[in-house]
């Protein structure tokens, strides 16, 4: 079944299925389907006519999708503009809410990239290249 352009699974039950939309997690299904007058229980095969009409007048009353991905956007924009901490956390793709970055945050700092010192690998390259060196030398 397709409701306002977010497709669900025909076998899954409402209370589940509901949850596809972007921003309907499940405590906002309890109340959308508690306005639109639905059992969590059913089906989505086996919702009438008159009950998805139900469900899509209730949906109007909540933010989803598009729509809360655009002002998600745009408050994250906001506090960019007006370079506010959370905002310069944002530019600078690091964590914003807090979390510790020394030993963690790989998810949005990305791979390791060694900074002043070398790797073992580089080391171990050196070392071998010096004992060449004093080889030859010796010779």
């Amino acid at each position: 079944m397709r409701i306002s352009g977010v497709e669900i699974p025909d076998n899954e039950r409402a209370e589940i299925g509901l949850t596809r939309f972007y921003g309907i997690g499940r405590t906002n299904v309890k109340k959308l389907v508690k306005s639109a007058k639905i059992n969590p229980d059913t089906r989505i095969k086996d919702l009438s006519r008159d009950d998805i009409g139900n469900l899509m007048k209730a949906l109007e009353n909540f933010t989803v999708e598009g729509d809360l991905k655009k002002e998600i956007r745009e408050n994250i924009d906001r506090l960019k503009a007006i370079r506010a901490y959370r905002g310069i956390r944002h530019i600078v793709g690091l964590p914003v809410r807090g979390q510790r970055t020394k030993s963690n945050s790989r998810t949005r700092k990305g791979r390791k990239k060694t900074v002043g010192s070398l790797t073992k690998e580089a080391w171990a390259k050196i070392e071998t290249q010096q004992k060449a060196a004093t080889v030859a030398k010796n010779s």
